[in-house]
């Protein structure tokens, strides 16, 4: 095992940082600040961050297959054209529930975007449950409802074979799996193949690796978990210097380092002066392991 190396990126941090995504074309990591309200652009060029700001909170970004970017805007889907800073909306979801907004969202291998809805946050992990769903923002720009009655939908990807859809509803404590028809974007057969130790807290954001493995960053736990879809364990944890982490991403050239979120929002004084890097980015190189470049939406 090489040994691993953890370092924060870029000179600002986030309230609620989440959804990280390399852009190759850039050399530069894509993120949203959620509560902060901006889309943020990492350059490991010239290590500075380029931030749009936007009129809701934005959870999600993902690239575009045409160029630029689009988003999860409150409960919108939307395009984004970044030279311009304009947001386009391409369809809104949940209009008979004013208080949710989307959270995490991620696109299929076929080119679908896939992102699901809460209620907003009295404060951290604390809202009304159940009011959330999931739903795909298709090619030709509809919209398709998996199903509702989430708490916090979160960390999504496929497995290489594109058989498999794994899934994050927070507040379950676990990782599940659904069946998954790259055709149709069709979801089913869903099963727990993880559930979350004490310790390791809420799980968040995820990605999987080149090995098929799942990597998935814990809320309030302060480490992300490597884990085998297959056997359902635990492979490997790396912890960070901040309690709430977010989410995590394969970037860099060959997609050998990790980047992961974190958040601020919620800690109070006393532990902000203890973990002075809450919100910031963070880079961990020497896992051994690559990741997979991210899809572009085809729409």
């Amino acid at each position: 095992m090489s040994s691993v190396k953890i370092e924060c990126v870029g000179s600002e941090g986030s309230r609620l940082g989440e959804s990280p995504v390399w852009d190759q074309k850039e050399s530069a990591l894509l993120y949203v600040d959620i509560t902060g309200r901006k889309v943020c652009r990492w350059s490991s060029v010239t290590n500075q961050v380029q931030a749009i700001p936007v009129d809701a909170p934005v959870s999600s970004v993902a690239l575009r297959k045409s160029g630029d970017y689009v988003i999860t805007l409150g409960t919108r889907f939307a395009a984004l054209k970044w030279k311009e800073q304009q947001v386009t909306t391409i369809a809104q979801v949940d209009k008979d529930k004013r208080n949710n907004r989307f959270n995490d969202g991620k696109v299929d291998p076929a080119g679908r975007y896939f992102a699901g809805t809460m209620a907003e946050e009295i404060r951290p992990a604390v809202l009304e449950r159940h009011q959330g769903s999931l739903y795909t923002l298709c090619s030709d720009l509809s919209v398709v409802k998996h199903f509702n009655e989430v708490d916090i939908s979160n960390g999504l990807d496929w497995s290489l074979d594109h058989k498999t859809f794994f899934y994050i509803d927070s507040l379950s404590y676990s990782v599940d799996a659904f069946d998954y028809d790259l055709q149709t974007g069709n979801i089913g057969n869903r099963r727990s193949i993880y559930r979350l130790e004490k310790e390791e807290s809420i799980p968040d954001g995820m990605c999987i690796d080149a090995e098929g493995k799942l990597w998935v960053a814990c809320y309030n736990g302060g480490r992300v978990i490597r884990l085998d879809p297959e056997t359902g364990k635990r492979l490997q944890t790396v912890k960070l210097p901040v309690d709430n982490t977010t989410s995590c991403c394969f970037g860099g050239k060959d997609y050998s380092e990790m980047y992961v979120t974190s958040a601020s929002d919620g800690m109070d004084k006393e532990r902000l002066s203890q973990q002075p890097q809450a919100g910031r980015i963070f880079k961990i190189t020497g896992l051994g392991v690559k990741g997979v470049p991210p899809y572009p939406f085809a729409g």
